[in-house]
């Protein structure tokens, strides 16, 4: 770094290299911090048999215990099949594998907390949104750790 300040801008296309350098800093600090990195994808997804296209599926990752679900999503033809319960299980059982006692989530009111709840989680919070009228709804749920 130079002795000037570093100048800042803003976008909403960061180059794969900028995200690299941000997310190594973060993960050097961390190890520093904790003593270890275990930062790692997760990802569990719905494919079509016949073509092999991904339908939807579930976006994660796993980071000193802890397991995010960023992203869930399948199509309405592909709802109502159980689908979503398994990926949400495939999901946290490998979360666990990975040594993960704690699952967090946001959705929106109209998405699926309910969903959600059916399969143990747990509310922690609610985050008024905009449009006006809406919600977003942080939950949680303890993870069964599992043997490696």
């Amino acid at each position: 770094m130079t002795d000037r300040e570093p100048e800042l801008f803003l976008t909403d296309a960061p180059d794969p290299h900028a995200e690299e350098i941000v997310d190594a800093g973060l993960r050097e600090y961390n190890r520093q911090q904790a003593g270890y990195v275990d930062s790692r994808p997760l990802a569990v997804l719905a494919r079509d048999p016949a073509s092999g296209e991904v339908l939807g599926g579930l976006i994660g990752r796993t980071t000193l215990g802890l397991f995010f679900v960023d992203i869930i999503h399948l199509p309405a033809a592909a709802r109502g099949h159980r689908l979503g319960g398994r990926m949400l299980e495939m999901a946290e059982t490998e979360a666990a594998r990975r040594g993960c006692t704690r699952a967090v989530l946001f959705t929106i009111h109209f998405q699926a907390p309910g969903f959600y709840a059916a399969h143990g989680w747990q509310e922690i919070a609610r985050i008024v949104c905009d449009p006006p009228g809406h919600t977003r709804i942080c939950m949680s749920k303890r993870l069964t750790p599992t043997e490696a």
